[in-house]
């Protein structure tokens, strides 16, 4: 007599779209994003060191932790695609859910630290060349929407490339606010702008940064991603042949892309089957995007008393 019954086939791998293709694809981007943005936050801390415009210097700080926030997705990315072992038999993929909270980290960490300095800068406004800021600031809504774009196509299915994405779209537009700065100061001689277009930038990259921290943080903990509708899948199932009842259902991301599920089906005809275990799993694919599904196939509740937290095997 068996408490649970197991089936080696009750299981049911789906990645889809895998982590080396991701690899493949999103490295060149990668590559590329991150060389253009260390370039211009170079030319911007110059800049910016010489005209005394702290919102040039308040962008090549975001600018920076987009550098670092970049490198560590990629280096997530790149983890990921990291055949699973003996000992992380899920493989490295979370590793993107830790790039992804800490990129919003490093974000909400560097606007603290604009904050502060375009405060100060309020107090005593500095004598800033608005021609020069504008420059400077127009190169990065070119470089930042840029580098956007090479992230389009995968931000739409992973949380790790949609904060790239994000951030970039923001700084193009960060960078056109700065550049909007820049008018005001050739117009008027306005400096007092330069510091309260900062204190706007830090707003702007706090509110954007705030969905993706949840969200991060969310999965960092095992949460069902906000995609996926815990009833509906519990309905799903329970519209399958021959399942009465689902208990123990649980539903958590493997990585910013990927999504795992266990779930007890009590099913008092017996076992239906591979076929039927290999039609449930594609239902949860299709229905839902769920690429890792396991079942564990009971024939009465008698068979698993809730909490169900020992296997009982004989």
């Amino acid at each position: 007599m068996a408490g649970h019954h197991h089936d080696a086939h009750g299981h049911h791998d789906h990645h889809g779209h895998g982590s080396a293709d991701l690899l493949k694809e999103q490295g060149p981007a990668f590559k590329l994003g991150i060389a253009l943005n260390l370039g211009y936050v170079v030319a911007e801390v110059v800049a910016g060191l010489w005209t005394g415009s702290v919102a040039l210097l308040a962008d090549a700080g975001h600018n920076l932790s987009d550098v670092l926030g970049l490198g560590l997705a990629w280096a997530a990315v790149v983890l990921a695609a990291r055949p699973a072992t003996a000992r992380f038999t899920f493989g490295l993929g979370r590793s993107t859910i830790l790039a992804a909270l800490a990129n919003a980290m490093i974000l909400l960490a560097a606007c603290g630290a604009i904050a502060v300095e375009a405060v100060r800068r309020l107090a005593e406004p500095a004598d800033i060349p608005g021609g020069v800021v504008m420059l400077v600031a127009g190169i990065g809504v070119a470089i930042n929407l840029g580098t956007a774009m090479l992230f389009l196509k995968g931000q739409k299915d992973d949380l790790n490339i949609r904060g790239a994405y994000l951030h970039m779209m923001a700084d193009a537009g960060i960078s056109a606010a700065v550049v909007v700065a820049g008018l005001v100061i050739v117009l008027t001689g306005w400096h007092w702008v330069d510091p309260l277009i900062s204190l706007a930038v830090v707003a702007f990259i706090v509110r954007a940064t705030w969905g993706l921290l949840k969200e991060s943080v969310a999965a960092a903990l095992d949460a069902v991603p906000p995609h996926i509708e815990p009833d509906a899948v519990r309905a799903a199932l329970l519209a399958l042949p021959g399942v009465t009842q689902v208990h123990d259902l649980h539903i958590w991301p493997m990585t910013t892309a990927q999504v795992a599920m266990t779930a007890h089906l009590v099913m008092p005809g017996g076992h239906p089957g591979d076929a039927a275990i290999g039609r449930m799993a594609r239902a949860m694919v299709d229905g839902f995007g769920i690429g890792h599904a396991t079942f564990q196939i009971e024939a009465g509740v008698e068979a698993c008393p809730a909490p169900c937290a020992v296997e009982l095997l004989v």
